[in-house]
């Protein structure tokens, strides 16, 4: 871990890229780095896993953004270091007049940010954060907000699609061993936004307000056989140990033929004193099979209750996959599949914590207006791919809810636009203008604003959510999704529009920008 000075300098202000300050100072000599502009931040494509791919994503990393925000600014020291930047010729890099200037004017303080809440199912295109202020801090703020809000929705997808693969299960992270260093803290914080309940963790746990939870591992038991000793007694000692919170790991030498039975041993002799044994823990082989195989177990024992914990390399595929061959071979058994399925509780690490199959949002922040003469003009970036072209100017989004109650779109239109007000609303594909629909005020449920004002000018206004709040937001826009975009595999699209106006505008600014002779 870096020593807390460096720490203070990796993780404050210049925690951010070069080229964002290079950009800054350029701003400034050219006298155009107090103008007013707007960034909207979104991503263009969903969590592609390789076998299987995410339909949603779910908005996380909102708050500690703007505590980062709230707390970072040129300090003396910053301003030294970036004193001593060299150009190829070895001159000063950065001159004296733009770092007196950073050293002044150096916070976020005349940043206004608009966004849209934490737990928010979200989609493609949506601008989910809006930042507008001074250009030369507006950009540099690009870094460090991509960095944070990328990476806490991408693990908060993560476990949420886990967490609904396993039917709403119990769901610890255990990731923390396996995760990219720091990287450990803030997914945790995406992770319980997304679907775990609890955490390994111990500080994050701590900090986030939820007690820290795990069992024990097979160094334990490896220790008791290498002094001479069982692993009955090994088992024995944490359980006298740990009465109420006894889960035993059971393979570690062979599942069905020792750890389970020494394991009901152990709960038997907890239930006569009083005590209520928690689960095991299977941590190889078939965990279906085995899941099986231990409930049997446990039932002919009188421990219907105890709980089976699951780990070993799970994501929402395998889990899809465990209780499918459970609700399959139950019967075999003698056993009620939803029973089974019902005592699971999963223990998730490396597959969470490093989002594997896609360990990257694609966030962006891109330049969509500028503000001239009071009035916001639209701003533009071309390329040869429709998907990368942003949709330009001050926006509002809203989600549609159709009779139903369900969300059967988003829109995406200019700050002047109230779709609330319309009678038929006109839904176009920002890629694609032959694909549009029409959806009449007398199909439509209610219409929602997504975003809302989080700073202005350098003052928060938001009252951020706890976490639990966070997850209700969350549970509740999941039961508004359609079920066919929740699925595991092959989702079905999620409708994101633009309005006409919005279309028209875009449009045109493409056609100005690609014709030469049109620009003036």
């Amino acid at each position: 871990m870096l020593k807390k000075f460096n720490q203070s300098i990796s993780e404050g202000i210049l925690f951010t890229d070069q080229y964002q300050i290079v950009m800054a100072q350029l701003y400034f000599k050219m006298g155009v780095h107090e103008k007013i502009v707007q960034f909207d931040h979104f991503f263009r494509n969903y969590p592609d896993y390789g076998s299987h791919k995410a339909g949603y994503c779910i908005n996380a990393g909102l708050e500690w953004f703007v505590d980062w925000m709230q707390n970072a600014y040129f300090r003396d020291e910053d301003i030294d270091l970036l004193r001593t930047h060299k150009s190829q010729n070895n001159k000063p890099l950065f001159h004296d007049d733009f770092l007196n200037w950073l050293k002044k004017n150096g916070s976020f303080s005349n940043i206004t940010l608009r966004a849209i809440g934490e737990g928010r199912t979200i989609h493609p295109h949506l601008p989910l954060t809006i930042v507008q202020g001074p250009i030369a801090m507006a950009q540099i703020l690009e870094t460090p907000l991509l960095n944070q809000l990328n990476f806490q929705t991408l693990i908060a997808t993560k476990a949420c699609r886990i967490k609904e693969m396993g039917k709403r299960q119990p769901m610890i992270d255990f990731g923390a061993r396996r995760a990219q260093d720091r990287g450990a803290i803030a997914g945790v914080r995406g992770a319980l936004i997304g679907g775990a309940d609890f955490s390994s963790n111990v500080g994050i746990s701590h900090v986030l307000g939820y007690p820290p939870k795990g069992t024990h591992a097979h160094s334990m038991v490896q220790l008791f056989l290498s002094m001479g000793m069982s692993e009955e007694d090994a088992f024995l000692a944490f359980a006298d140990l740990y009465p109420d919170d006894c889960i035993l790991l059971v393979d570690t030498i062979n599942t069905l033929e020792s750890g389970i039975p020494n394991a009901i041993k152990i709960f038997q002799a907890l239930k006569k004193k009083g005590h209520k044994p928690l689960g095991i823990r299977l941590d190889s082989g078939d965990l279906a099979y085995l899941s099986l195989r231990a409930a049997k177990m446990l039932n002919d024992a009188g421990l219907e209750d105890v709980g089976i914990v699951l780990s070993n390399e799970l994501d929402e595929m395998n889990i899809w996959q465990i209780i499918t061959q459970i609700s399959e071979e139950a019967s075999k058994y003698g056993l009620d599949a939803d029973r089974v399925i019902h005592r699971l509780i999963y223990g998730v690490g490396t597959r969470l914590i490093t989002s594997a199959g896609d360990s990257a949002l694609g966030g962006v922040y891109k330049l969509v207006a500028v503000k001239d003469k009071g009035e916001w003009q639209p701003a533009l970036k071309i390329s040869e791919s429709l998907e990368k072209i942003p949709n330009p100017g001050d926006k509002k989004v809203w989600r549609i809810y159709d009779k139903s109650g369900k969300a059967t779109a988003d829109l995406i239109t200019l700050s002047d636009e109230n779709p609330q007000e319309e009678y038929e609303i006109v839904l176009r594909n920002p890629l694609d203008h032959t694909k549009k629909r029409i959806i009449r005020k007398d199909n439509i449920s209610k219409i929602e604003p997504l975003l809302y004002d989080i700073i202005v000018d350098g003052k928060l206004i938001y009252e951020f959510p706890s976490i639990e709040e966070i997850r209700k937001l969350k549970n509740k826009d999941l039961e508004s999704l359609d079920s066919g975009i929740k699925r595991l595999i092959l989702p079905h699209p999620y409708h994101v529009s633009i309005s006409k106006k919005l279309w028209d505008v875009k449009q045109g600014l493409i056609k100005n920008i690609s014709e030469p002779n049109n620009q003036e």
